[in-house]
């Protein structure tokens, strides 16, 4: 036995959506209810643990055995509801080495992260049934006590036998789809060296970061006093039966003469403007009352571990046009930031429970419960958190590989890209709080927005009206911008022209240290690193202005699969983000030892021994790879007895 193929069915009372699957196996009554299986792709055996069948010896062997390799669709669910099958306490699961994952193969080919969307799209001859969603929904999640079932509240196999043999053909076909998955994608694999990235991912997973719960349960329960205090107070004011009811607070306020199509977040703070003074007061608890954020406090709750370690918060080539991470549960890539200069004291009277004292303090509670949401994770007794990043990843990806000098001679320097930047683009010297330093924010938000191509929208959409600039200025700034990077200009279609050719000619292009690679049917970008980015039928198509794009298949912003369409400044975010993502990857490698416990964007939190070293972190994460010569690296950091933003 080479490979084992396996897919399981699975009952637990806890929402696997929302807890995750580490959480998920430590209710009770979890139990797997039918594993199927194939050996080194075989016929499928299904076997029905529900009613009493036994795992064969063998297939429970092959389950530790380092030298079988374990294939699963999102494998981490099957090996963690195994390690709980097998009798591993929470916290100890099967090792990862030895697992592979179809889900990340489909995704390294550009493919959908669901078994029945690859399916679809792979046209494959045995896809997943789609009657599945029933049966999980009647065998796999506790059931509405009725008149009709009897009052129980869990379907057995016994209550509909004919739904049951149903389910165990749904099981052997997906574990039959997996191995067509497998067979299609043969001539393009996974190389070793992503292999031993996710198995990284996996062990990171694993691990967890500790969450203070105390905190987390206290700052629940202020929410709650905070949130029927403000709905007290708007229903006083504007006397309206639910004053949280969009409809309801349109209305009154346009009563009020202040008419509004919308209350999202940007649309109040416009209106804030100029708003009366009792009309202002009610938008004000309107968006105290609309901080969403503070639901991550329900959500670490949720999917919180019984050792008080939140598991599973990321996804392995989540974003798979670029291969990065997605964000899981709790969702660490968008945690508000803090800004509260006295943050330790304000998280020490939240964990008191003294909510009289906060609200003494701190005016608005919503907005101090949001910037406190990052200090609810902490390290473990008698450790210490370091938390290192990237300095300027993505800009010094860009400024090398387009070779624009005058950047990279910044980066070589230590000097602020954002004071060099505005000094380039409007021809005098700046300086952060010194000399021309109001230029400086002008720097920064044409770095944010314009490198990939982005105009005048691109700055709005980066708040540049909010910042205090001008209409008439942005223009202006994206020319001025641009006549300062001429090199990153012409990468942009450099890479357009290589992209294009290479689809046409169906030959490989080279630009850059960047190569473009045509394969049935497949266009691949191949990266300094080695690693591809994969395209799906890619063709060439029309934009809106007439012009010549490059058009292909993939998930787009409605989360559908779709033709979207490309060109050079979009395939270069991609390249960079690429990039970046690989050197975050070479570093979380080079430190694996270092009991990494999360990562966010070019972020690393590691949960250290005392002695460990900040300046040591700093340095590893600073050493160039090979394949990236020239490139100007450098990481910051800092300690924290709970995480914060510095």
């Amino acid at each position: 036995m080479k490979n084992l193929e396996i897919d399981i069915e699975t009952y637990s009372s806890v929402n696997l959506q929302k807890s995750g699957v580490y959480r998920y196996v430590e209710a009770d009554d979890f139990e797997i209810l039918l594993f199927g299986y194939s050996i080194d792709g075989g016929e499928v055996t299904v076997v029905d643990l529900a009613k009493g069948e036994r795992i064969p010896q063998k297939i429970l062997d092959a389950l530790t055995d380092k030298e079988v390799t374990k294939w699963a669709f999102n494998a981490q669910f099957e090996r963690v509801c195994l390690s709980r099958y097998l009798g591993h306490p929470c916290g100890e699961y099967l090792s990862p080495s030895s697992w592979k994952c179809s889900m990340v193969w489909s995704a390294y080919m550009g493919l959908a992260l669901s078994l029945v969307g690859v399916g679809a799209v792979l046209g494959l001859e045995k896809q997943k049934l789609i009657e599945g969603k029933d049966l999980i929904r009647y065998f796999c999640v506790p059931c509405t006590p009725t008149k009709t079932n009897g009052g129980r509240t869990r379907n057995l196999p016994g209550d509909d036998e004919e739904k049951w043999q149903r389910f165990k053909e749904y099981n052997k076909r997906d574990v039959e789809t997996e191995i067509e998955i497998q067979q299609r994608f043969r001539k393009f694999p996974v190389p070793d060296e992503i292999w031993s990235e996710y198995h990284l991912d996996q062990e990171i997973n694993d691990r967890g970061i500790k969450v203070d719960m105390d905190f987390v349960k206290q700052a629940i329960a202020m929410d709650e006093i905070s949130r029927t205090k403000l709905m007290n107070q708007m229903q006083e004011i504007t006397e309206l039966d639910n004053p949280n009811s969009v409809q309801q607070m349109k209305d009154w306020l346009a009563g009020n003469g202040l008419e509004t199509d919308t209350l999202g977040k940007k649309a109040v703070a416009e209106l804030l403007k100029d708003a009366p003074e009792h009309l202002a007061e009610v938008l004000k608890l309107r968006q105290q009352l609309a901080k969403s954020s503070v639901k991550k406090y329900a959500a670490m709750e949720n999917a919180v571990c019984a050792d008080s370690r939140a598991r599973g918060m990321f996804q392995f080539y989540g974003a798979n046009r670029t291969g990065r991470f997605a964000g899981r549960l709790v969702q660490l890539q968008n945690l508000p930031q803090n800004h509260i200069s006295d943050l330790k004291e304000a998280r020490g009277i939240v964990k008191s429970g003294n909510f009289q004292a906060l609200e003494m303090l701190y005016e608005d509670i919503p907005d101090t419960l949001s910037q406190l949401i990052r200090t609810a994770f902490v390290p473990k007794v008698g450790c210490k958190f370091i938390v290192a990043d990237f300095s300027a990843i993505e800009a010094r990806v860009l400024s090398w590989l387009a070779g624009e000098e005058w950047r990279n001679e910044v980066f070589a320097n230590g000097g602020d890209i954002y004071c060099a930047s505005a000094s380039q683009m409007f021809n005098v010297p700046v300086e952060k709080h010194g000399v021309n330093g109001h230029l400086r924010q002008k720097g920064k938000i044409a770095e944010l927005a314009l490198g990939y191509g982005g105009s005048v929208g691109a700055l709005k959409a980066m708040g540049a009206l909010e910042m205090g600039l001008e209409e008439e200025e942005l223009k202006p700034l994206v020319n001025a911008w641009r006549q300062a990077n001429p090199y990153i200009v012409k990468f942009w279609w450099d890479v357009d022209r290589a992209a294009k050719k290479c689809i046409k000619e169906k030959r490989l292009q080279e630009t850059q240290n960047i190569k473009f690679h045509y394969r049935s049917g497949m266009l691949f970008i191949i990266l300094p690193s080695g690693r591809q980015l994969a395209y799906v039928k890619p063709q060439m198509g029309e934009n809106i202005f007439g012009g010549e794009s490059v058009t292909y298949e993939g998930v787009g912003a409605t989360k559908k699969w779709d033709r979207l369409e490309s060109y050079g400044p979009k395939f270069v975010e991609n390249i960079v983000q690429a990039i970046s993502r690989d050197i975050l990857m070479v570093a979380m490698q080079t430190l694996s030892t270092c009991r990494i416990v999360a990562h966010v964007h070019d972020e690393v939190i590691i949960e250290a021994d005392p002695s460990m070293s900040l300046d040591m972190v700093c340095q590893q994460m600073s050493k160039v790879s090979p394949w990236a010569k020239g490139l100007i690296l450098d990481a910051d950091g800092y300690e924290c007895e709970f995480y914060k933003k510095d």
